[in-house]
């Protein structure tokens, strides 16, 4: 939408994170009973997979040479039409394979389409003087974003909980400011995204950034909100970031160099050339990728210059935005920060609060410090082992903590003294927000404005919709803003969830969120099961409700996610556990998490589906060499397997800065252990479940080759007739389909997969679930 909830809004200000074993029988187990359990590919009456021709490709490193048979498949053009005939035979054989599941597709489509309120909108936002959100429109795939008017709020009485109508549209004063579908259709883009929608401060000009390709590289657009008429030439080849000075005239925005890097900042003037636009900061560190921000307080703009590992921001009063950008703290190796800055009280010195993340402090510290020497800090937040700092942000009145602790989140607000000046010891425990159940996500900040005192939290679980309550913190009222709505007769009481443990091999503890239809699941090991996983770049898997999954639950499945090693699910130690040398461990553990499902009788290998998207793809990959008997069907999106070649190529987006995640194999002992997990590199003559594997042509993030030159060295030496499936979208990229209505049809095709593999082609959804769906929803 337009202008975020001012909670994003002061996250983004705030962190500038735009800038992340079986029981001994089971193997017996399932090599006894899976011939009978397994689809053949060689009884699906579709003829021959597509064989990729083998080319020989030597690459030697550190004295070794590896030989690529499927190099050629990469294509930096995408043009190529040796590379171009294989990926659409492959897509053809995918489509052939998958020709008997039509029906299930179409069902599993009208299932999800049915339990979703087409014509909606999202909760709105006070940005000066208006309330800006966006609706979907039925029959439409994407958004439009609106604004009306407000009028003003007292908010010591609690009148900034005032909240408008935004339901009846025009007849209410609804301004449309940007219909994503119509522009979609006025310049024919076959492949569309929206990335930043930023008004400027005097709410007169719009600024937006599109992708009609999928390799996310924007065209910033700007227009007059009250003609429609463009008042800037598009700037192309950005990264999709747009920020407004504050004299409603200036944009700054950042280009990508040829290695698709963000790495410079260029301030426009609106109403003169493109050409003209002058560059304020250029990052020499082929390591280090930019971002922009704007501060909640509307005072100040940011550059954020960061790696993986350490980070340097510099500011710019948003008044002048010709004027000299500062450095807060200068760049320290190892050492990540992010910035929000108070005024401080009327005539005295104003502070930054600053998030700091180093060696001796992995779960990160707040600290205050003037402006006038950010050197001179003083601890807000202490440093705790058993709790991460997620993110802090402030407010006029405020600070607002987003936690995390054993794998559990919470929101936590503290007072400033009156007039806001900078705190001069630790603020203490605060109030914390959290709520019963056992496995849930929450988050939460400020939203409105600087002055607001509304704390806006986001909360949802495995069987909750995602609620956003605001919670008034000077009056304490309340008010549940909105549950995002799940039709065709949704009770969560029909759910339950919980969360286990399982045992790595080096004795780690790692937490598995489950969720299940409480009336159809029998822990005898009978049940169908989805396992998800990811675990790399710290990111945090939480436990989200998502309704397209209760197809797979209303059928009798469970649901699981592994929280494993490499991920931030359980603090920045976790996470560092599972990179560089000790990158073993995420694939240990998930391997780890599927054996103690089976062993406690939550699934079997003959019911067990996995998955993983981008690096969790490359999960996927790992694990299937390692234990291929321990699962039925595997979906790996987009995956990064051919990471041991990538990482040897600097000209390869990526690359560089990634080696702060995997480490540079151009160093031996990097190499080897590199080489020990790379999934196509330990591709052997051994059975494999079925799998899907997806693709994505113009993906700057893994390179569509990197899954093609996979499944064509499975096909090359696997043992088993299981289906391998390679699909590649041809005009998108890393994130593949854009349209709501696509993604459900994306999704509704790879649960087709995993249904098929488990012999569930016919299973029904239970009768009342509010799973069933019309032919007309299904057909739209």
């Amino acid at each position: 939408m337009a202008r975020p909830s001012r909670a994003a809004a002061l996250a983004l200000a705030v962190a500038l994170a735009c800038l992340v074993a079986a029981a001994a029988a089971a193997p017996a187990r399932a090599a006894a009973s899976r011939a009978g359990a397994r689809l053949s590919g060689s009884k699906l009456g579709i003829g021959e997979p597509p064989v990729a021709r083998r080319k020989p490709h030597r690459m030697k490193t550190n004295g070794e040479t590896r030989v690529d048979d499927y190099y050629w498949l990469r294509d930096d053009s995408r043009g190529d039409a040796e590379v171009l005939e294989y990926l659409e035979a492959e897509n053809k054989y995918a489509a052939a394979a998958m020709e008997d599941t039509k029906e299930l597709q179409e069902r599993l489509f009208g299932e999800m389409k049915g339990r979703i309120k087409e014509s909606d909108v999202s909760v709105p936002s006070k940005y000066n003087g208006y309330w800006y959100y966006a609706r979907t429109v039925e029959g439409s795939q994407y958004e439009v974003h609106c604004r009306r008017a407000a009028g003003p709020a007292a908010s010591a009485t609690g009148a900034d909980m005032e909240y408008p109508d935004v339901t009846k549209g025009a007849a209410e004063g609804e301004e449309v400011i940007l219909d994503e579908n119509r522009r979609r259709e006025e310049i024919g883009a076959k492949f569309f995204a929206v990335d930043a929608v930023e008004v400027s401060p005097d709410q007169k000009l719009l600024a937006w950034a599109e992708d009609t390709v999928g390799g996310e590289k924007y065209t910033v657009h700007v227009k007059e909100l009250a003609t429609g008429r463009a008042v800037s030439e598009p700037i192309p080849e950005t990264s999709g970031s747009v920020v407004w000075a504050n004299d409603n005239a200036t944009l700054f925005y950042v280009v990508k160099d040829k290695l698709d890097r963000p790495y410079k900042v260029m301030r426009h003037k609106i109403g003169t050339p493109v050409a003209d636009d002058v560059a304020v900061f250029e990052e020499p560190d082929e390591a280090f990728y930019v971002a922009i921000g704007k501060d909640f307080s509307e005072k100040l703009l940011y550059i954020q210059s960061g790696s993986s590992l350490t980070s340097e921001i510099l500011y710019l009063g948003a008044d002048d935005p010709s004027g000299e950008w500062k450095v807060v703290l200068p760049r320290s190796k190892n050492v990540d920060y992010s910035v929000a800055y108070h005024p401080g009280p009327e005539g005295g010195e104003p502070w930054f609060m600053i998030l700091l993340r180093d060696e001796r402090r992995p779960n990160s510290e707040a600290l205050v410090a003037p402006v006038s020497d950010p050197s001179r800090q003083t601890v807000l937040l202490p440093h705790r082992a058993d709790v991460q700092l997620d993110g802090v942000g402030v407010s006029s009145k405020y600070v607002i903590a987003n936690e995390r602790a054993n794998a559990t989140v919470r929101v936590v607000y503290h007072e400033l003294a009156p007039g806001g000046p900078m705190p001069t010891a630790p603020l203490g425990a605060g109030t914390v927000i959290g709520f019963d159940e056992a496995v849930y996500d929450l988050s939460g900040g400020i939203t409105g404005e600087f002055e607001s005192e509304v704390l806006r939290l986001y909360y949802n679980s495995m069987t909750t919709p995602t609620s956003i309550i605001d919670h008034h913190i000077g009056s304490g009222r309340r008010a549940v803003r909105k549950t995002i709505s799940v039709l065709g007769g949704f009770s969560k009481d029909d759910y339950a969830s919980e969360r286990v443990w399982a045992t790595s091999p080096d004795g780690t503890r790692v937490p598995i969120s489950l969720v299940y239809r409480k009336d159809l699941f029998k822990q005898d090991g009978t049940a169908k099961m989805l396992l998800y996983g990811y675990g790399s770049y710290g990111s945090s898997m939480d436990p989200t409700f998502d309704s397209k999954r209760l197809s797979l639950l209303d059928r009798g499945w469970v649901y699981g996610i592994a929280h494993i090693r490499g991920g931030g699910d359980l603090g920045r130690l976790w996470y560092e556990d599972g990179k560089f040398l000790k990158k073993r461990h995420t694939f240990e553990d998930f391997v780890a998490a599927a054996e103690l499902l089976v062993q406690a009788n939550y699934t079997s290998p003959e019911g067990l589906a996995i998955e993983g998207r981008s690096a969790g793809g490359m999960l996927i990959g790992a694990v299937l060499n390692m234990r291929p008997d321990l699962f039925n069907s595997a979906i790996a999106g987009v995956p990064f397997v051919d990471c041991l070649t990538t990482m040897l190529d600097p000209s390869i987006p990526l690359t560089i800065t990634e080696y702060e995640e995997w480490g540079n194999p151009e160093l031996p002992e990097y190499y080897e252990y590199m080489k020990s997990y790379s999934p196509v590199d330990n591709v052997k003559p051994q059975r494999y479940p079925h799998m899907l594997v997806t693709a994505g042509l113009h993906d700057p993030r893994v390179g569509y080759w990197e899954p093609a030159k996979w499944v064509a060295k499975l096909r090359s030496l696997k043992t088993d007739d299981s289906v391998l499936l390679l699909k590649t979208e041809l005009g998108a990229g890393h994130f593949s389909v854009t349209g709501r209505f696509d993604r459900l049809k994306e999704r509704a095709a790879e649960l087709a997969f995993i249904l098929k593999a488990a012999g569930q082609m016919d299973a029904a959804p239970l009768a009342g679930s509010g799973a069933a769906a019309s032919p007309a929803a299904a057909a739209a």
